[in-house]
């Protein structure tokens, strides 16, 4: 990767289909892709296999409008790499072609941040990333991406970061052409009961605009949402973009397909706009 710059998918054949006509077919299936479309500044979607959660991802996606450019926002899942882990220059692929890296604002953000490093080592094998960008190819062809892969800090670092993404896309006049997406999951191997209850603790959070409520309860209600940092790194950015609202799209949990609702993974689709 670091030699090409092509970013080549790790998961593909394992979280979705690695045939292009397969994976179409796939994520077609999930939705109605003719939605009336709305204008938002962010969204979290969730990462797992599609067969899990991609319903929850498209129910999202087919409701809202690609921008040029999206700042996808991840959580590191392999430890891999620095704490904010930013692949600057390059492309990613996937079965359904090629995207390209904006370097422009990637090279923004790392000039203007003290945490966000040019990384590549933490973008090999993780895919909290790399499940999303076939729904976004699927909807639109023509846009850039710039992956940010995000470890462990304090609240105070992830709001810093928030706040740099938002003037950075303000300083490129990109205010309106850019969609920054946050990639995480719920509660993890819980049961169907608890993980709800504790889903709703982290979700009345998210659509209230509250970062700092998001960090509280995942700490008082021990919520493994693996995202969480991504998440209120989204938050703070929309913010001061403009974001007022938020809308819950989707909420289901592994359960609704496994039927073991012992121990399930929680899935929560959201607009911020």
């Amino acid at each position: 990767m670091r030699e090409s710059k092509i970013r080549i998918p790790a998961v593909a054949g394992q979280f979705y289909p690695s045939k292009d006509k397969e994976l179409k077919k796939q994520i077609a299936s999930f939705t109605n892709w003719k939605q009336t479309q709305m204008e938002v500044v962010g969204c979290l979607l969730p990462h797992a296999g599609y067969i899990y959660s991609g319903m929850v991802v498209a129910e999202v996606i087919s409701r809202i409008i690609i921008k040029e450019n999206v700042i996808i926002l991840g959580p590191n899942h392999t430890g891999y790499g620095q704490v904010f882990s930013l692949m600057s220059e390059g492309k990613w692929q996937t079965p359904l072609g090629e995207i390209e890296i904006n370097s422009a604002l990637a090279k923004g953000l790392l000039n203007n941040s003290l945490h966000i490093k040019a990384d590549n080592l933490a973008h090999l094998y993780e895919h909290s990333i790399e499940v999303e960008l076939p729904f976004l190819q699927y909807k639109k062809s023509d846009f850039k991406i710039v992956p940010l892969v995000i470890g462990p800090a304090d609240l105070k670092t992830y709001k810093e970061v928030g706040r740099t993404i938002a003037l950075t896309i303000e300083e490129l006049k990109l205010k309106d052409s850019c969609l920054i997406v946050a990639s995480s999951d719920m509660t993890h191997y819980e049961s169907e009961g608890d993980a709800k209850t504790k889903d709703a603790k982290a979700i009345e959070a998210i659509l209230s605009l509250d970062e700092d409520r998001l960090w509280d309860n995942i700490h008082k209600f021990d919520i493994s949402m693996c995202g969480y940092a991504p998440t209120i790194i989204m938050l703070v950015a929309a913010k001061i973009l403009g974001a007022k609202k938020a809308s819950l799209i989707k909420y289901q949990t592994s359960g609704e397909v496994t039927r073991d609702y012992a121990s399930v993974v929680g899935y929560a689709g959201i607009t911020v706009y």
